[in-house]
């Protein structure tokens, strides 16, 4: 039996509870700007990164960044000279990111989706590989959900992926109509809750 005393991992335990905690309250405050109640799992966020082709990519763009779990899981999959631009919507979110993860690669943004082009254009970025996001389509007017999906395919490089990750499959349904159907529809039952997730190519 292993009695030893790992403060790192305590420390690192109580963190990710923390974090679980924040998203949860800001759920309660703001469910249709949050969407899930609980952060991505590692088995979502593995997913992700393979869905998105990460390891290939040079510029990342992240919507709906959350606590950061699965903006340190795009970090981490990512290769040294990319870039990380993780767009949010609430403040304390984004500040939370800014705090938590220490990357020169990242950026955390406070501002809309809608507004992708500019803020790219502010930092200087060129146009993504990949657009992931985690931002719930189900709960915001048809109207922004298009001008979002519009203003992600005007961004994309040629060939670049947009992955989508959303309890509903509104996504889907507003996706057909400026991307068409997606390459990929499947179910990662291994988050709480199950959550479907998209994949589209420009």
């Amino acid at each position: 039996m292993n009695d030893s005393f790992d403060p790192a991992q305590v420390a690192k335990n109580a963190s990710q509870a923390e974090k679980a905690l924040a998203f949860f309250m800001r759920f309660l405050a703001r469910p249709k700007q949050v969407g899930s109640v609980a952060p991505s799992s590692g088995f979502l966020e593995r997913r992700l990164v393979r869905m998105g082709a990460v390891a290939e990519a040079r510029t990342v763009v992240e919507l709906g960044p959350g606590t950061g779990g699965t903006t340190q899981a795009l970090l981490n999959a990512m290769p040294r000279e990319g870039r990380l631009l993780a767009i949010e919507i609430d403040r304390r979110f984004t500040e939370l990111v800014r705090t938590e993860i220490a990357d020169p690669r990242l950026i955390a943004h406070e501002g809309s989706a809608e507004h992708i082009a500019g803020t790219l254009a502010r930092y200087s970025l060129p146009a993504p590989d990949v657009v992931i996001s985690g931002i719930p389509f189900s709960t915001m007017p048809r109207h922004v959900g298009e001008s979002i999906l519009h203003a992600i395919r005007q961004v994309l490089a040629p060939g670049g992926r947009f992955v989508a990750y959303q309890l509903r499959d509104r996504v889907a349904v507003l996706g057909r109509g400026v991307f068409g159907s997606a390459e990929i529809a499947d179910v990662e039952l291994l988050n709480i809750p199950p959550i479907r997730v998209y994949c589209w190519r420009k």
